[in-house]
């Protein structure tokens, strides 16, 4: 029986949820703190022998200042190489490779990967530049009237925004959780969902919003349910759908933590087609990246044909609060998957 190591932080709901699966299974454990082997140059990984294996979770960044998530990015970024290169010489065995886990966090390259393989995804406008003027003329030139703005590198809704702009009367309406701090003029994540109608307020933040590197995407209507739209998170291990889960909203972002109403996908109704679609869609995702045998995979249902289309898939996507606080059934596979007695 293999030893599972997590780098990871200690007191956190990912590791705290994911130890209590390694100890009902009886599977040696061991959590390393990412400060800690930071400090050491990851170099504790040179010892490692090849009946070891390891899981990645993401570092925690507690800050709010969007102005920084480069900076934090970028040293993920290089961790994760710097782990990648050390597989190569220690021969060891992960849950998902840094590598895979790198490559899926680049959304740009993630969609460009997808769209080759022939999967529908939220589709992408040109390349956008500048600022909002140049966007709004970039939505007129493509007819689509409501978009996506997100950080090319990042997760939690941090920096997302939902633009709609009428080109009939020039009125618009942007949705994100993301303020200039009137203090400092920084770009702050409020954790909150914040509407902003007046043209004076939308063209400072928006500006902002894009002078960063992002991506836009077009805003597809989604299926709907009781006056909500929803999208779908699908937890994806081992080729096969362990946990999906309906996110409904009344507005645009249906981040959890936002304010959006879990529903177990069964209350939605949907047909055997529609289920075996997503299930397909799910296996053709993940067959583009062999270095991940678990992720999170964002996908909606179009609004009328039920088709879907992949948001967004991320290699770290796994932690869902509905699971962990009753069967634990996703990090208990992974443990299964990491302990080798599956």
């Amino acid at each position: 029986m293999r030893q599972i190591i997590l780098l990871g932080d200690p007191g956190t709901k990912r590791a705290d949820y994911f130890q209590r699966a390694a100890a009902q299974a009886g599977v040696p454990f061991c959590l390393w703190e990412w400060d800690s082997r930071r400090r050491t140059g990851f170099s504790c990984f040179s010892e490692l022998l090849g009946e070891s294996f390891v899981k990645i979770d993401p570092p925690l960044w507690g800050s709010s200042d969007l102005d920084e998530l480069p900076v934090y990015v970028n040293g993920y970024r290089r961790d994760l190489t710097r782990l990648a290169r050390l597989s190569e010489t220690c021969s060891l065995s992960f849950l998902n490779h840094p590598s895979a886990i790198m490559d899926v966090l680049d959304k740009k390259g993630c969609k460009e990967r997808l769209l080759q393989a022939g999967i529908p995804v939220t589709e992408s406008l040109g390349a956008v530049s500048g600022d909002t003027e140049r966007l709004i003329g970039q939505m007129r030139e493509e007819r689509a009237f409501q978009v996506f703005i997100k950080p090319r590198y990042g997760s939690g809704a941090a920096g997302t925004a939902a633009f709609r702009y009428c080109p009939g009367n020039g009125q618009a309406v942007l949705y994100t959780c993301a303020a200039l701090e009137p203090q400092t003029g920084h770009l702050v994540n409020t954790k909150r969902l914040r509407r902003y109608v007046h043209r004076e307020e939308i063209l400072p933040l928006l500006d902002r919003i894009l002078g960063a590197d992002h991506v836009v995407e077009r805003w597809y209507p989604k299926d709907g349910r009781e006056g909500y739209s929803y999208d779908l998170r699908a937890v994806v291990q081992d080729g096969r759908i362990d946990f999906l889960l309906a996110r409904l909203s009344k507005g645009p972002i249906t981040n959890l933590h936002l304010g959006a109403r879990p529903l177990p996908v069964e209350a939605l109704g949907l047909s055997a087609d529609v289920l075996e679609n997503i299930a397909d869609l799910c296996e053709k995702a993940m067959d583009c990246y062999p270095g991940l045998r678990s992720a999170g995979i964002d996908l909606l249902l179009e609004k009328g044909s039920r088709r879907p289309r992949v948001i967004e898939m991320n290699g770290q996507g796994d932690l869902i609060y509905q699971d962990i606080y009753q069967e634990n059934r996703i990090y208990r596979h992974q443990v299964e998957m990491m302990g080798g007695y599956q």
